[in-house]
């Protein structure tokens, strides 16, 4: 079925500010609905188009027969090669057809066996117009191995267990959040041991904290197999294949699988903004041409971050990174991506030394990269058309209108959008404020300061604050500290006191007051003392912060225990209550002098008190609903660091006239640095 066009109506119903720029939001669109026309008519719709794996790399028939196909169009000649062969040159030609792609079929061996055997390594050997010889792993291959004693480059391998050995799903993926709370985590630090942990590991020991602190989404990192460990997982060779370093593809399978059965959703951190620059056993110069997969030239070479950047106008890359987001869905059982670098994909400039001032111009001139939106588009809207309950996440600095906004409305189709701004505001008054100098006012104007009608996942910190040369919030909270006093046999020194108590209240204030989803990443739930810092040369390749410590959370001498008592207690409440997907908070107090915010969500009605030493008692709070209130929620308990100045038993009783602009108000006690949520 066509794409419908598009009606400028459905973009100003939306925000009537875009009118001067519907002649581009339409021009997209159109050429979106091109592609998409392009795929009905040409190639099945986006249901075969999005199947290259089955077609495209090494795929096994019913009849046991091996078929790889391989796009190369520069190649010459071509030849599959490895140990089934060994490594014979000339045994195993390929033919070409007239849209460049290669391919060759292996009959079984008399003993109905595959030809290959399975986890045996292969390559495609190929011939140059020049003469020149080259030798390139699979570009689909879905399993590729490092041994780093021999070379740091990846061997291919044929990935074919026996149906014995196949990973057998048990689980049905759960229904799709909508209160949506987001655990970020990376499978190789997730380990207090000083080396690579393992999809098992994570498996057995790391689901089960996942649950019980009450997030109900894990955000993977670094699964797509990349050459650098320490690059995080954004240098990506084999696109198809998941990362060895942690175990087989089984394994991960299980990993889904059993987050799946506690009610967990499972999201894939993808990377399709760019791709590591390797040779020999990445994406670049495939076929011996700088523009296979890629723009030739400087378009297609990303400065600072050293990689190749994506042709999004040719219809191969499309089969390929397309195919590639169904693949993670249909093989592994993913219920949706976290986009990175999307800024990057959208912008010709891709952020480089651009600050966005939220000026339309900048989102729809000629600095636009017209391709990068349109492949956003159509990635959106294949995945949404064929897996309705999948969940897109775009990380995006510049603020793009429309980013979260369905396709068919003029929108470039995500379900969320990272609040990135959040993290910046919290560093910033950390680092270069005192606590009196708080502006209460821009801080609530941060947290709620979102486009209507798009869905925004707030974060105080993610990975991108956890890597070293940056802090943890709650290492810019006590930093040294955190090595001395963080001991219940020690006294509470005045900066662990601050450093528990702003610890929770920017946290649940985040989360209650900053979006549609929450997220955080792993370890700073209760306070990672360290930076994040891969084995890398600078550091003598050492694993000492390439880990998570959880013995640290584990020891019940240990004050660590409290944040993490408290980051389970606020996201259980947020699950009882659902105030992730109720409407935007009313905030009816943001007091400079006093440093108390008062707002209501969901029902419930919130309290903080930043001020670093005044306390307040019988305050005054306007409160929407009549009725009686009780605590629900206080950072001040026993259990979570506090000091057991609020009482949970007391009873709050409304009086019916108007206070801060609403109908009722209740009087409160918050001491200094506290915060209480109360529920009718």
């Amino acid at each position: 079925m066509p794409a419908q066009p598009l009606r400028p109506q459905v973009v100003l119903e939306l925000d009537g500010y875009l009118k001067p720029n519907i002649p581009a939001i339409m021009q997209r669109h159109d050429s979106f609905r091109k592609w998409k026309d392009s795929f009905e008519k040409h190639e099945g719709g986006y249901d075969q188009f999005t199947k290259g794996y089955t077609k495209f790399g090494l795929n096994v028939t019913p009849k046991s027969e091996v078929v790889y196909r391989e796009w190369a169009p520069n190649a010459k000649e071509a030849y599959l090669i490895g140990e089934f062969n060994e490594w014979n040159r000339t045994s195993h030609p390929m033919t070409k057809n007239d849209f460049g792609v290669w391919e060759i079929t292996l009959p079984p061996l008399k003993s109905g066996a595959c030809a290959i055997p399975h986890d045996s390594k292969i390559k495609i050997s190929m011939i140059l117009p020049s003469g020149e010889r080259i030798e390139r792993l699979p570009t689909w291959i879905k399993r590729v191995t490092q041994d780093l004693n021999v070379s740091p480059v990846y061997d291919a391998r044929f990935w074919n267990p026996p149906a014995s050995e196949v990973y057998k799903f048990k689980h049905p993926s759960p229904p799709k959040p909508t209160n949506i709370r987001i655990y970020e985590a990376h499978v190789g630090i997730s380990t207090s041991e000083q080396r690579v942990g393992t999809y098992k590991e994570f498996t057995k020991n790391i689901l089960p904290r996942i649950r019980d602190l009450g997030y109900n989404t894990i955000q993977l990192m670094a699964i797509m197999e990349h050459a650098y460990y320490a690059s995080f997982g954004y240098q990506i060779t084999s696109f198809f294949a998941a990362s060895s370093r942690y175990g087989s593809p089984e394994d991960l399978k299980e990993l889904v699988d059993t987050a799946h059965g506690m009610g967990i959703t499972v999201l894939l951190d993808i990377v399709h903004s760019h791709a590591c620059k390797n040779v020999l056993d990445g994406l670049n110069e495939f076929d011996g041409t700088d523009h296979l997969y890629f723009h030739e030239g400087g378009k297609g070479r990303h400065e600072l971050w050293d990689s190749r950047l994506f042709n999004y106008g040719s219809h191969e890359v499309l089969r390929f990174l397309l195919s590639n987001l169904r693949f993670w869905i249909d093989e592994y059982h993913f219920d949706g991506f976290r986009f990175d670098g999307v800024t990057s994909m959208m912008y010709k400039h891709h952020g480089i030394g651009t600050g966005f001032s939220g000026g339309y111009h900048e989102y729809f001139g000629d600095n636009v990269d017209e391709e990068g939106v349109v492949y956003l588009m159509l990635a959106n809207d294949a995945m949404h058309s064929l897996y309705p309950d999948s969940i897109t996440i775009a990380e995006d600095v510049s603020g793009m209108p429309l980013l979260g906004v369905a396709v068919d409305k003029g929108g470039v189709g995500f379900d969320y959008r990272l609040s990135m701004a959040v993290p910046d505001m919290w560093i910033k008054l950390l680092k270069h404020k005192q606590d009196s100098e708080w502006d209460i006012g821009n801080i609530v104007h941060t947290l709620v300061n979102r486009r209507h009608g798009e869905k925004s996942i707030a974060y105080c910190e993610s990975h991108d604050q956890a890597l070293v040369g940056d802090k943890t919030l709650a290492f810019w909270l006590m930093d040294k500290e955190m090595y001395t006093n963080m001991s219940d046999l020690s006294p509470m020194t005045p900066i662990i006191a601050r450093g528990l108590s702003l610890h929770k209240m920017i946290r649940l204030l985040t989360h209650s007051l900053g979006g549609e989803g929450y997220l955080n990443f792993e370890g700073n739930e209760f306070g990672h003392p360290e930076w994040l810092d891969f084995p890398r040369e600078g550091n003598g390749n050492s694993f000492q912060y390439a880990r998570r410590q959880w013995n640290i959370v584990d020891d019940s001498l240990l004050r660590y225990k409290y944040l993490n008592n408290f980051d389970a207690a606020m996201n259980h409440l947020a699950g009882k209550h659902g105030w992730l997907d109720a409407p935007q908070a009313y905030v009816s107090l943001k007091n400079e002098k006093d440093k108390v915010v008062v707002y209501e969500r969901a029902g419930l009605l919130f309290v903080f008190n930043f001020h670093p030493t005044d306390s307040f008692t019988d305050y005054r709070v306007g409160v929407e609903e009549a009725g009686e209130y009780k605590i629900v929620l206080s950072s001040d308990e026993p259990k979570f660091g506090g000091f057991d100045n609020i009482k949970l038993d007391g009873k709050f009783f409304t009086t019916p006239m108007e206070w801060n602009g609403r109908k009722n108000w209740l009087q409160v006690y918050i001491p200094s640095r506290t915060c209480i949520v109360l529920a009718k």
